[in-house]
This record gives C-alpha cells, sequence and structure tokens, in this order.
C-alpha cells in the first residue's frame, strides 16, 4: 500500500466525514426535558408552550402577566416611536424607552457581503420578519407596578454619540411608577472598541419603604433553520439558543424545546443565540443563583424560541438599593474579548470535537499573522511549520514510497508469474519487501497523524471570525469563501495528479483507472470549500511534492 493511495482514500473518507458530521447539526437527537426548577420562582414547574414568549416572567408564585394571542412575529413592522440612538466605533443600536431595551444594533464594521459594504450586520431587529430582541426589566413578588420590559422609561437625551477621545459612554434610562415604592434605572455602558455592554439594574425607595422582587433578562428570536449546502459555508454551522450553565455547555435545538420546554436553577453561567460568525449573549453575576428557563412557541413554520434567567428574589430598601450587573455581548466571535467577559464564552465559536486542537492552531495561526500582516500568508507560513513539525515521519513515508516505485518492474514481473495462485503471489511480494527492506504500509502513520490537523483546521477557517471577508492577494479578498475563479482548486487538482505520477503503479487496472480519477474528484469537492482551506492543502501537497522529489533523487543515487 503506498503512501498516495493510502491519502486520496483517507482525504475521500475525510469529505465525506465532513458532510456526516454537518447532517448530524442538523439533525440531532432529541434532548431529554431538564426540570430542576427552584420552587421559589415558579410552583408550576415547567411552562406551558402555549403563550408567545412576550409574557412577563413571575417569581415566587405571581401568575405570568398574558400576552396578546397573535402568534410571534404577527402584526405591521411597526417602528418604536420613541427611541435612543447610541452610535460607538463598533455599534450602532436603538434602544426603545418603551420597555428599555436595545431593540436594533448594528455592526458597522462587518458588512452582510464583502462587495456590498453599505449592507451591514444586524444583530438585533424588532421587525417581526427578523424579529430578535433582549428584554430586561424587574419584577415584583406581589404582581405590584414594575420597571419590566413593557414598562416606560425616561432618558435626558435621545442622541448618544462616542466622541473622538472618548473611551466610554453612558446611556441611563430612569422608571418611577405611579404608586409603587420603587424607583429604578437601566444604565448601559458602551465602552470604544468593544462589543461588550454593561447593563446595570438598579433600584432604591423612599426611607421606611420596602420592595421585593427579582431581575431578569430574555432572549427572544424568530427562529430561521439554516438550510444545509455544500455551495455555502454558513450552512455548516449551529444557529440558535446556548446555556452555559456554569458546568456544561448546551447547543439547544429549538424544535426540541417546542415539545419540552428547559428549566434548570444553576449559579453563575450565562445565555445566548450564536450563528456563523457572530453571537449575542447575557451573562449574569457569577455569584448569583438564577433561574434559567427555554422554550419554544408557535407553528413549526414561524417558530418563536425564547431563553430566560430571572435572579435570586431580593429586598430592596433604601438602606440596600438594588445594584445588579449584566455583560452583554452584541457581535462578532472575537476569541479575545469573549474569554475576558464569561466563563467559558469562547464555546460559542463552534470548533467541534477537535476543538483543543483547533484553538492551538488559532493561537499559532493568529500569532503569525500579527507579525506578518495578512491572514493567507499566516496560513502559508503555518502549513510550513506543521510538514516541519512531520518532516521525518513524511521523510520515512516517502522513502517507503520511492523505494515502492523503483521495485514496480519487479513486482509486476512477481504478479505476472503468480498470476494464477493469489496466495503465492501474495508469499512472493512479501519476500520481496523483506529482502530489499521496504514496509508497504509504512506510508499510513503520518497520513493518519495529520488528518485530525486537517480537520481541525477545517474548523478554524469556517469558525473564526477573524479570517472572515480577509483578503490574501489579488483575486482572493475573502478567506472564509470559496475561489469565486476556482483557481486554486484546479491547480490543487493538477499537484494531486503530479502526485499520483510519483507513486507506484497500481497493479489493477481498476485501482490505476481510479487513482487517475479521484485528483478531478477532489478537486471538485474544493471547489466549495474555504479558499483558506485550500490554500492550506494545496501549500502542502506542494510543500509534499517537493519533499518526494528529494527523496526520490537521494534513492536513486543511494541505487547506482
Amino acid at each position: 500500500m503506498d503512501n498516495i493511495r493510502v491519502a486520496l482514500w483517507l482525504s475521500l473518507f475525510a469529505m465525506l466525514w465532513l458532510a456526516y458530521t454537518a447532517w448530524v447539526a442538523d439533525h440531532p437527537p432529541p434532548l431529554p426535558a431538564v426540570n430542576m426548577v427552584n420552587p421559589s420562582i415558579s410552583p408550576t414547574g415547567i411552562s406551558t408552550p402555549t403563550n408567545p414568549a412576550d409574557q412577563l416572567p413571575s417569581v415566587e408564585g405571581g401568575a405570568p402577566t398574558a400576552a396578546p394571542s397573535t402568534p410571534p412575529g404577527a402584526g405591521a413592522a411597526t417602528a418604536p416611536s420613541d427611541v435612543v440612538h447610541v452610535r460607538t466605533d463598533v455599534l450602532d443600536v436603538l434602544i426603545d424607552l418603551h420597555g428599555g431595551d436595545v431593540v436594533r444594533a448594528d455592526l458597522p464594521e462587518y458588512p452582510v457581503a464583502k462587495h456590498e459594504p453599505g449592507k451591514i450586520v444586524r444583530l438585533l431587529d424588532y421587525l417581526p420578519e427578523d424579529r430578535f430582541l433582549i428584554q430586561t426589566g424587574l419584577r415584583a413578588v406581589d404582581g405590584s407596578q414594575d420597571p419590566n420590559h413593557q414598562a416606560t422609561f425616561r432618558s435626558t437625551s435621545h442622541d448618544y454619540e462616542l466622541a473622538a477621545g472618548q473611551d466610554e459612554l453612558v446611556v441611563t434610562l430612569e422608571w418611577a411608577g405611579d404608586g409603587s415604592p420603587l424607583t429604578a434605572k437601566k444604565t448601559y455602558t458602551f465602552r470604544r472598541g468593544h462589543y461588550a455592554v454593561d447593563l446595570a439594574l438598579t433600584g432604591t425607595t423612599q426611607p421606611g419603604a420596602s420592595w421585593r422582587g427579582a431581575p431578569y433578562l430574555q432572549m427572544i428570536r424568530l427562529h430561521k433553520p439554516v438550510k444545509r449546502s455544500y455551495t455555502s459555508v454558513d450552512s455548516y454551522s449551529v444557529t440558535g439558543p446556548v446555556l452555559y450553565d456554569g458546568d456544561k455547555f448546551d447547543k439547544l435545538k429549538v424544535d426540541n424545546l417546542a415539545k419540552a420546554p428547559r428549566d434548570q436553577v444553576k449559579k453563575g453561567g450565562w445565555l445566548g443565540a450564536i450563528q456563523h460568525h457572530f453571537v449575542t449573549a447575557a451573562v449574569p453575576p457569577r455569584d448569583d443563583e438564577v433561574s434559567y428557563h427555554a422554550a419554544a412557541y408557535g407553528p413549526e413554520d414561524n417558530r418563536e424560541w425564547m431563553i430566560r434567567a430571572i435572579g435570586k428574589p431580593t429586598d430592596v430598601s433604601a438602606a440596600t438599593p438594588l445594584d445588579y450587573h449584566y455583560t452583554l455581548f452584541v457581535g462578532p466571535k472575537l476569541q479575545d474579548q469573549l474569554k475576558a467577559i464569561g466563563e467559558e464564552l469562547e464555546y460559542t465559536v463552534d470548533y467541534g470535537a477537535l476543538k483543543p486542537v483547533s484553538q492551538i492552531l488559532f493561537l499559532v495561526l493568529s500569532t503569525i499573522e500579527r507579525w506578518v500582516g495578512n491572514w493567507g500568508l499566516a496560513i502559508v507560513l503555518m502549513t510550513f511549520l506543521i510538514k516541519l513539525a512531520f518532516y521525518k515521519l513524511t521523510a520515512m513515508s516517502g522513502r517507503s514510497m520511492a523505494k515502492m516505485r523503483k521495485l514496480a518492474p519487479k513486482m509486476k514481473a512477481l504478479q505476472e508469474r503468480h498470476k494464477e495462485d493469489r496466495q503465492a503471489q501474495s508469499q512472493a511480494l512479501m519476500e520481496l519487501y523483506r529482502k530489499e527492506k521496504v514496509n508497504p504500509a509504512a506510508g499510513c502513520l503520518p497520513v493518519l497523524i495529520q488528518m485530525p490537523f486537517f480537520f481541525a483546521f477545517y474548523w478554524v477557517l469556517v469558525e473564526s471570525v477573524e479570517m472572515r471577508q480577509a483578503p490574501f492577494m489579488l483575486w482572493i479578498d475573502d478567506l472564509s469563501s470559496r475561489d469565486p475563479w476556482f483557481v486554486l482548486p484546479t491547480i490543487l487538482g493538477g499537484l494531486m495528479f503530479l502526485q499520483t505520477k510519483m507513486s507506484p503503479p497500481p497493479p489493477d487496472p481498476v485501482q490505476a483507472r481510479m487513482m487517475q480519477i479521484m485528483p478531478l474528484v477532489f478537486a471538485g469537492m474544493f471547489f466549495f470549500f474555504p479558499t483558506g482551506l485550500v490554500l492550506y492543502w494545496l501549500t502542502n501537497t506542494g510543500l509534499g511534492l517537493l519533499q518526494q522529489w528529494r527523496i526520490n533523487t537521494l534513492v536513486a543515487r543511494e541505487s547506482t
């Protein structure tokens, strides 16, 4: 068995495995319902998925406030009438004073497509057809008036902008309910260059008065399943709600939540929504006991999901005011920023089963990129490093292949001599291998060792937003999408064809024909892979060819 045959077959299995993992991601097994509800939060256990997600949460036995009977997303696309517009260097958001929540969030530095710079990524939106909201507030235990996400807040200004030289922007919203002993504020703090926003829910009462309630946060989104397609890199990424309860990170399946809502009480953790390259997350205080609830509502073709976190009820007074902080993150999956915000928040960068290997590769790759200033060049240089790390193993494989190629005439003669007796043919070939000190299986190990790196690097290129729309040179202006002119896959197919010419020809005519077809098959598969991955495999194949040519030359010299 020669190295090139093993490489080609294992590469084929690799492509099939990638396709299988994409299918599994889209069709996971049903998740069992988890019921760990704190009785002090809800006496009924699991909420019934019959109401839309806009209802107000209940605390300590208070009945939830019913929402309108219209299905999620129904109604006219009416813009909020009283909003606060906030602009920083990386965020452009609208805060609706009816509720005091962010109802739209744009990312000015991230266009949807590179050729459409004016159309930018929008994560949060109030429009019914794209509804995605983060709602926050305080809920009173006795059901009295409270600053929930349906209350009206006030602001001293309707327009805030981070000025040049200013590193922090604070937006304060005030609430004072008629007849309520509580006065409350929502304070958003934006920082230059950061997608994390600090949200403080504060409250106090007049001397001698008291109020008891709990803070809450919930995300609501209209579910839009991603269609799987080999022509779209986005389709390989998971989209939907996620939950980290302090111990385990879960990607929640919306269809499963529609059948069995999920409830549990944990200390710390966070909740969020992931999509390709972007994440929206909310991190409660680490030391607070939080009740998490996730559910989905509505028919399959118009379904909304909701994920909620309710803090522990507390007594508020002038002597013991409330000061509860959430950290919101609305932006790209920048790993440095994610690690600084919440425990294990970098899990939202979905590298799959080979996450440890992918993280190491990304660390090395990003270090090289900071040095050279180009992600494409960083991929080429990292491929050199990987090739160098496996040089001795690859050299052993190449030497075995060179010797096998040299023995090809003798092997063919033995096969002709014993063509009627397969057992005698095998014994004669094994004796020839022993005599010439050749191990036909020596080429397997290096290929097997390198395959995990191939898989891990694939997910680095697909999931790392740092390489989204990153240019290389000439016509390659986006390493995370396919080559628009299919130049690199075509060159790769040619190099793989040269590999077959440098390897021992298979004795079986059918196998020989397959060896000639396989490079075309792989080139066709790589047509739809990210250009960065094709660049990696192209560089690796080119270096392999040079190494094999040198080994063949040395073996030829040794035999003269």
